[in-house]
């Protein structure tokens, strides 16, 4: 990979992660803002907005699974490393590659059943939150799946290159 390239790859890898960041941001701000705004009414007026809770909900759901994309881009996943404990230095790239391997498999298998679960919410779901069908709100399912498959497709690309280059 030319100079060029690299540098290309990591300016997207920067706007990616500023614009995770920001999507977070807003998410968690209106979470804030609405579950605040949620509780000031229920004590001064006894009653709330019964559309906000539903909301919420989507809304954690939305923040969390995103939130699991950014630990993934930014290599801050949960993750059990027993190997680099007790293999050598040079066999755990090689286990790094086969869990990057099975990693990209297993959210791609994600974003399938993320999509098949789409299909089945578009065809029977029924209506969603303020107006919108059940299935707009679900769509955080594939999106989030597909980025965190091919985060770790870029990675098991970068991680190949690093070995191949290596030997």
């Amino acid at each position: 990979m030319k100079e060029a390239d690299k540098a290309e790859m990591s300016r997207l890898g920067k706007i990616a992660d500023r614009s995770g960041e920001i999507a977070l941001t807003i998410l968690l701000s209106t979470m804030l803002v609405l579950s605040c705004g949620q509780i000031f009414m229920r004590a001064a007026t006894g009653g709330s907005m019964l559309w906000i809770d539903p909301l919420l909900r989507y809304l954690v759901l939305w923040s969390g699974l995103f939130g699991a994309v950014m630990a993934t881009l930014r290599g801050k996943h949960i993750a059990i490393d027993m190997a680099s404990l007790i293999l050598p230095k040079q066999m755990q790239k090689f286990i790094n590659l086969l869990v990057l391997i099975f990693s990209t498999l297993t959210t791609a298998a994600l974003t399938w059943a993320a999509i098949r679960f789409l299909g089945s919410e578009i065809e029977f779901g029924g209506p969603g939150l303020m107006g919108l069908p059940s299935w707009q709100w679900s769509l955080v399912f594939p999106v989030a799946f597909a980025l965190m498959t091919i985060i770790y497709l870029v990675q098991t690309c970068k991680t190949i290159c690093r070995l191949w280059h290596s030997f």
